[in-house]
């Protein structure tokens, strides 16, 4: 699956489904994010399972202003609705593929049960 663009409208439909989202926050005067778009782009077509989503920051302000990205690329990995990654900056072909397979082995239990906690903390 190749990727796909989100905006303002589809943005929160697309990473609280199930599964696994990624989403690339990028700008086109943005020098890393060009160099980094191959390289999420690649990943999209060997994980299948998984969206691959872009964000336009420029066509998007008040949504990446409401997700307070200061810098790009900006890279966010959501699974079953959950930010779990988040983290500025372009990532290595490797470094990226490690992510994903960090992403997919996660204990989705255990991660909702640390969310709970911190809810009712807070």
């Amino acid at each position: 699956m190749a990727t796909i663009d989100v905006t303002e409208d589809t943005f929160e439909e697309t990473v609280t489904g199930e599964g696994i989202t990624l989403v690339d926050a990028w700008a086109d005067w943005c020098g890393p994010c060009k160099r980094f778009a191959p390289v999420f782009e690649k990943a999209s077509e060997e994980h299948t399972d998984a969206t691959f989503a872009k964000l336009d920051t420029e066509a998007n302000q008040g949504l990446a202003a409401a997700l307070e990205i200061q810098s790009i690329p900006t890279l966010m990995v959501f699974r079953d609705g959950i930010l779990v990654f988040r983290e500025a900056g372009a990532l290595p072909p490797a470094a990226l593929e490690d992510l994903i397979k960090q992403v997919k082995d996660l204990d989705m239990d255990e991660v909702r049960r640390q969310v709970d906690e911190q809810n009712a903390q807070g």
